[in-house]
């Protein structure tokens, strides 16, 4: 019987966060076992694998309850952590991790409570804007007309998985939104993306946001929490010049519109003054009692 681990990931003040799955070992299980999982608990689920080549030091695989994803932030994250956590990695520890995506690296220290803290890594991001007609679709699917946006374009991002960056004028319009499924997988797959990422400043001298995320065909309608989304969050805004070209932290706070509030922290590093990757990181807490709601 396939064990299965429960955690919370980019949680605020201890609750919300994104529940996530994780087998912590992976062996001899099919894709189609894998894919089971995510199905039986209704998210995103992380399986920790052997690395196949030394330049690794561990690979993962992620499904939704629909596919497989070449790569999840969260679930990367609560894999560390979990892993650190029965002591199978070390604090202080650089992991070297494999990924459908690509090689991710993630960083382990200590906290203060005595808990394991991750940071994970995400090459530069790249950034179009859409061409207006894309935009009106994109708008149509989300329910809203052009005064429900602030004067920013709506981009295309991408680090590990394109997004759809939506700049809404306010939080409380972007609280209020409702979107309808089967047009948010129509627009996104128009529009080559894998979720619509509408956003909205909160308070621009602490480089905080508040953002939602609507997944293209995951198996649900949105996610409380979406690290990817989050490091193609923090390009568009340095493309946009929302924020100054700095490594200071951005603080995404996401799921208050679920009941969930979440915390994602980005970092973007810079070489030369040309912005070169990003760090993820953000809280997990255990959970005993398997799974909550999306």
């Amino acid at each position: 019987m396939t064990s299965v681990d429960f955690v919370n990931v980019f949680t605020h003040g201890g609750a919300g966060g994104n529940p996530c799955p994780l087998v912590a070992d992976a062996r001899g299980m099919s894709a189609g076992e894998m894919q089971a999982v995510a199905r039986a608990h209704g998210h995103e689920s992380g399986f920790v694998l052997p690395a196949e080549t030394e330049d690794h030091d561990l690979a993962l695989r992620f499904f939704v309850p629909n596919h497989e994803m070449e790569m999840c932030g969260h679930a990367t994250v609560g894999a560390l952590w979990l892993l650190a956590r029965q002591g199978r990695l070390a604090a202080g520890s650089t992991v070297r991790v494999a990924t459908r995506a690509g090689p991710v690296t993630g960083f382990l220290t200590m906290g203060p409570d005595g808990e394991p803290q991750v940071e994970i890594t995400q090459p530069a991001g790249r950034v179009a804007p859409l061409p207006r007609d894309r935009t009106d679709d994109v708008l149509a699917a989300l329910g809203i007309g052009r005064d429900a946006l602030a004067d920013l374009p709506v981009h295309n991002a991408v680090t590990a998985r394109t997004k759809t960056l939506v700049p809404m004028k306010d939080v409380e319009r972007l609280d209020a939104l409702v979107a309808d499924p089967a047009a948010i997988e129509r627009v996104c797959r128009a529009i080559g993306s894998t979720g619509l990422y509408p956003y909205a400043v909160a308070r621009p001298a602490e480089r905080t946001f508040e953002a939602r995320q609507f997944p293209r065909s995951s198996g649900y309608p949105e996610d409380a929490a979406t690290g990817i989304a989050a490091a193609a969050l923090a390009f568009g805004l340095l493309a946009d010049g929302t924020i100054t070209a700095d490594d200071r932290p951005i603080r995404i706070f996401q799921g208050r519109a679920m009941g969930r509030l979440s915390e994602i922290r980005v970092r973007i590093g810079f070489a030369g003054g040309r912005a070169i990757g990003c760090l993820i990181g953000g809280a997990v807490t255990p959970r005993a009692d398997g799974m909550g709601e999306h």
